[in-house]
């Protein structure tokens, strides 16, 4: 049986580890790294070619495999280049996850404890199948375990990783390479970011804690920020503390936050961003967002202001125009056209049935397929809203889902539409002038 192992995109530490064990576990599995992958993981594995060979070798090919190994991650929307396996019935998966989040990946078998690093869990099948470590592997592991629980000091940390942890260096784990590998970027540029950082911070009230944010525009990379946002929370003596870095190039943010209390979970805030992380530390990715409301989202989050007085419904639009699923892509396209629009509801007798989008379109190998009906190419299920939502929860699932639109559906009609424009536009209203 063809097996793939894989893990996150923005591969740390603890999940390479958890990969390479896997495959110990697995002997006849071949790894998948998916890219990006985070700086200091691939200065390990830049030194470590000739341990770790295949590193360099071209990338299996998902479609052929029957078995696939997910560690680190129970979420597909984490995975790099694995959407072809979404809708495999036919695929064994097998899981091995920590964090607290329920899965979306479903699996014949799966690891899902609360520790304080995944590579403890495949620790705990390694000695129990009696596996030897080398030193490299064990100084590996013992990084990713140490990386996770923040040399065992996070709150996430169980008395199970601890164990794990004193096997390790009883494996010959190597503390020397460790620090090397730990030890945060911190130089020049890190200090001009704290320093403009503190030169506008402010502190505020939020729901019993004290929280400060800052928003920042930065050019290109720049490792170590989460280390920026640590220091700046114990600078301004704060109970949690997030980065906004803004990269207008790119127009991207990414959203740091760090925290020391336990009423104040970052993971949970950043998961409702589309990103993930632990109750102290954790950090999201948005696209094409206003900084400004990426703040607002962040203060009602932190507030629990789940359902804000303004409802999709006074935001939606309506009536809408879909598109029938017996339509041709060309009527389909022509209707985009003329409406300017990206994407239509595919709805049949008021009920929608699916969403056809520019996207789709680029599914079409020949000018024939122009007179094929939309239901062959069309997107189902579809992600919908009820008219009763917030413009946070929609923007909470645009993120997340990484779409443009949201059809508003209210007992199985289809009522009205909502665009990212249209819940951007909210916040930046919402914001004083």
């Amino acid at each position: 049986m063809e097996t793939i192992i894989t893990t996150h995109k923005n591969t740390d530490f603890d999940a390479l580890a958890s990969l390479v064990a896997a495959m110990l576990l697995y002997p006849d599995a071949t790894p998948l790294l998916p890219k990006p992958i985070n700086p200091n993981v691939k200065a390990f594995l830049s030194l470590h070619k000739d341990v770790f060979p295949w590193v360099e070798k071209p990338a299996p090919d998902p479609k052929t495999a029957q078995r696939l190994i997910v560690v680190d991650t129970a979420q597909w929307e984490r995975l790099s280049g694995m959407s072809v396996f979404r809708k495999r019935s036919d695929l064994e998966i097998f899981l091995w996850d920590h964090h607290p989040q329920p899965a979306t990946i479903k699996a014949a078998w799966k690891c899902h404890d609360m520790v304080g690093a995944n590579i403890t869990l495949m620790m705990r099948c390694l000695r129990s199948e009696g596996k030897h470590l080398s030193p490299i592997q064990a100084t590996l592991f013992l990084i990713g375990l140490y990386e996770d629980t923040g040399q065992l000091t996070f709150p996430s940390t169980t008395a199970e990783d601890a164990h794990a942890a004193g096997h390790l260096l009883s494996q010959n784990a190597d503390l020397a390479i460790l620090r090397r590998f730990l030890r945060p970027a911190y130089g020049e540029k890190q200090k001009e970011i704290l320093f403009r950082m503190l030169s506008n911070a402010r502190r505020e009230k939020v729901n019993g804690h004290t929280v400060s944010i800052s928003r920042l525009p930065i050019e290109g990379h720049v490792d170590g920020l989460a280390l920026v946002v640590n220091m700046y929370r114990d600078i301004m003596n704060v109970d949690a503390a997030f980065g906004i870095f803004c990269q207008p190039e790119n127009e991207r943010c990414m959203v740091i936050g760090r925290s020391d209390v336990a009423g104040l979970h970052i993971g949970d805030i950043m998961r409702s961003l589309g990103g993930g992380g632990h109750a102290g530390a954790g950090s999201a990715m948005l696209r094409q967002v206003n900084p400004e409301a990426v703040t607002e989202m962040i203060l009602q989050l932190i507030t629990g202001n789940q359902q804000a007085s303004v409802q999709i419904s006074d935001l939606m639009s309506f009536p809408v125009q879909t598109v029938k699923p017996d339509a041709t892509m060309e009527e389909a396209a022509k209707i985009m056209r003329t409406k300017g629009c990206t994407g239509l509801p595919v709805a049949k007798d008021g009920k929608l049935v699916g969403m056809i989008s520019r996207r789709d379109f680029q599914k079409l190998r020949r000018d024939s397929q122009l007179k094929a009906p939309v239901k062959a190419f069309m997107k189902q299920p579809v992600q919908t809203i009820e008219p009763g939502k917030s413009p946070l929860q929609a923007a909470r699932l645009m993120i997340r889902q990484d779409i443009g639109r949201l059809p508003v559906v209210d007992a199985d009609r289809l009522i009205g539409i909502v665009t990212r424009s249209d819940v951007m536009c909210y916040f930046y209203d919402l914001l004083p002038d």
